[in-house]
């Protein structure tokens, strides 16, 4: 298939930008109308560019549906050949007009609720030293809306639980995070470990799904044969916190985001077994739209510092147990 195409290509057709630009769009939209929202380009319009780019490589891209529209093999194929030389050629441009301008720029960052305030501390005062014309804006929000949020243009970089291929993005692996139980101290028998079936019998406190780090523990229990069911339905992370810290239930998390108040002796971490559960923390950028040096650089730095925290320990990824 891929040497069909190139063998098109070959003969003479030729790809205009826009035509590929809008593919692109249509395909992480999934439909015509929705690319029409985000581009404010006539729906009319797009089709039209969407069958001349058809007739151009001699394929069908797209299965339409009443419900949208689905990449075909084809589709597919074209997808990944042409997402990341577009987006090399427009930084390029983008590079060559900044090439004399110091770094400066506004960048829109989403951030998840379980991201250790520490990292985002020590991020703003890197920046400040080192790129004081940037101006970060930070959003704190749960997955579901740092995507629509991404997608929309409305923020620039985020972070998201992997793996990246979930996503039409362009995303850099951070961190495997060990998910575990959190809660108040000399309640639960003196383990460092729980198994899955009885969590089940606790207290929880979790948000409604889809959350990333429910969305694994409760995969855990249904092969265990089991149903967590949380006693209080809360969407916010520090709502959780805060009633563990009550002694009014136990939650779940990535330890990274409780791993402070563990060493304060405020809350107490258990495994979860069978594991440990574990999830995959990544920062991500649409491929739709080109970064700017401010945005690469707040990208660059927010893996510096999470190294740096890695490394003297305020950042930690699993549980030890004696």
């Amino acid at each position: 298939m891929i040497l069909w195409l190139l063998c098109r290509f070959a003969k003479g057709a030729v790809l205009e930008f826009k035509q590929l630009k809008t593919f692109i769009c249509v395909a992480e939209c999934g439909s015509i109308s929705r690319a029409s929202e985000r581009l404010r380009i006539a729906q009319p319009a797009l089709s039209r560019q969407i069958k001349l780019l058809e007739h151009t490589v001699g394929a069908e891209l797209f299965s339409r549906h009443v419900s949208g529209m689905v990449l075909t093999e084809a589709g597919q194929v074209l997808l990944d050949r042409i997402s990341g030389p577009l987006h090399q050629l427009e930084q390029s441009v983008l590079d060559v007009k900044s090439l004399e301008a110091k770094i400066s720029g506004e960048v829109k960052l989403g951030i998840l609720p379980t991201v250790p305030d520490a990292l985002t501390i020590s991020l703003f005062e890197h920046l400040s030293v080192k790129y004081p014309g940037i101006s970060l804006h930070v959003k704190e929000a749960y997955s579901v809306n740092l995507i629509e949020w991404l997608q929309s243009g409305e923020i620039d970089l985020c972070f998201l639980y992997g793996p990246a291929r979930a996503y039409q993005f362009q995303s850099i692996d951070l961190v495997t995070d060990e998910i575990v139980l959190f809660s108040p101290p000399g309640i639960l028998e003196e383990k460092d470990s729980i198994h899955v079936q009885d969590l089940a019998q606790l207290p929880l406190t979790m948000p409604n799904r889809p959350f990333g780090p429910r969305l694994i523990v409760d995969k855990l229990a249904r092969a265990a044969g089991v149903q967590l069911t949380p006693k209080f339905a809360v969407n916010s992370f520090g709502i959780a916190v805060a009633m563990a810290l009550a002694g009014l239930s136990h939650g779940i998390m990535p330890i990274s985001s409780v791993w402070q108040l563990a060493a304060e002796g405020r809350l107490e971490l258990r495994r979860i077994l069978p594991g440990p559960a574990e999830r995959l923390l990544i920062l991500s950028h649409s491929s739709m739209r080109p970064q700017t040096r401010a945005t690469r650089a707040v990208q660059d730095t927010i893996c510096n510092v999470q190294l740096a925290m890695l490394a003297d320990g305020t950042w930690r990824t699993t549980l030890d147990l004696d």
